[in-house]
């Protein structure tokens, strides 16, 4: 969860004012608006070693139009508090972020109506208290900054916040898709936690295995869980399935080494099977069918005796 600031309070002007009412539902003159400008995020990297292009700015801030704020990216009805009536990149003269690029940010003006009920909001923001706000929107691609492929895939080895040949390893989010609000924040993000760029109802499962192989806490929605259960089971399936494949394996095997090899006991070859892999078991029994057949043809079940006629081969089965 990356926090940004809400900046200096200004008075909506007459195409605000136009903007804000294209929401409402009746007529807001200024002096019943309470509106102010808020930074969501920028092109810097966050704690999650992560970072928002300039052109996946740009395209936030069409998408975040419009948009609601609430309290601690929690989205129930009641907790709406703000909404996003114009967004803009812009760039901060002479600010270069820790890449050594120009500094890009992505500021808001959003409007909340003057009630009693949100005072002590209004206050706090006026005084500085609730300072910090968070996104949440949804990228198509995290890309690796060390190899260039999307970092939630199995074609990316490399691990964010790693260096690697003095070079750190960060994602770069591409090609915005959804924006889905933002949220006022009690306190800044821990470490490691990050910006909250997507809203999601359930991680990648890449992501998910990929904490659990690095021995990283990972905390899972319903849906998460639901999901690892689904992935977990069908590992399981797939075990089965392969066990039952190694015991037929290991049953011909000693089947037709039996044949081919009567003098060594049935015990030492299955010690023997227990140590080959299925691979090495299928290039066995392979081998030894193939010397059972041998040793062992084929006999063809009506065989007609030497001393019968042709007329009188196999007339018991003639109907």
């Amino acid at each position: 969860m990356k926090t940004e600031q809400l900046l200096k309070n200004v008075t909506p002007d007459k195409s605000e004012l136009e903007l804000i009412n294209s929401y409402a539902r009746k007529p807001l003159s200024e002096d019943e608006v309470y509106v102010f400008t808020v930074v969501l995020c920028d092109n810097e990297i966050d704690r999650d070693y992560e970072r928002f292009t300039v052109e996946a700015l740009e395209k936030l801030s069409e998408l975040f139009v419009g948009k609601t704020g609430i309290f601690d990216h929690n989205p129930t009805a009641s907790n709406q508090s703000a909404r996003i009536i114009s967004c803009k990149v812009e760039a901060v003269a002479g600010k270069k972020n820790s890449l050594g690029d120009d500094y890009f940010r992505l500021v808001a003006r959003a409007y909340m109506p003057i009630t009693e009920s949100n005072k002590a909001l209004r206050e706090s923001i006026d005084s500085g208290i609730t300072r910090e706000v968070s996104v949440g929107c949804s990228v198509e691609k995290t890309i690796c900054s060390i190899c260039g492929e999307d970092i939630n895939s199995h074609n990316c080895p490399h691990v964010k916040g790693e260096r690697y040949d003095c070079a750190l390893c960060y994602g770069e989010l591409t090609d915005p898709n959804d924006a889905y609000e933002f949220s006022f924040v009690a306190v800044p993000a821990q470490k490691g936690a990050g910006v909250i760029k997507a809203f999601r109802k359930e991680k990648s499962m890449t992501d998910i295995l990929k904490s659990i192989e690095k021995s990283e806490a990972v905390t899972l929605t319903k849906d998460d869980s639901k999901n690892l259960h689904n992935y977990i089971e069908g590992l399981k399936k797939q075990a089965a399935d392969g066990a039952f494949y190694r015991n037929s394996l290991v049953s011909d095997v000693l089947k037709f080494s039996a044949v081919c090899e009567p003098e060594i006991s049935r015990g030492t070859m299955e010690s023997v099977t227990k140590a080959l892999s299925i691979e090495e078991l299928s290039e066995l029994r392979k081998v030894y069918k193939s010397k059972a057949q041998k040793k062992l043809p084929p006999v063809v079940q009506l065989f007609p005796n030497k001393n019968e006629t042709k007329t009188e081969i196999n007339n018991e089965f003639k109907i």
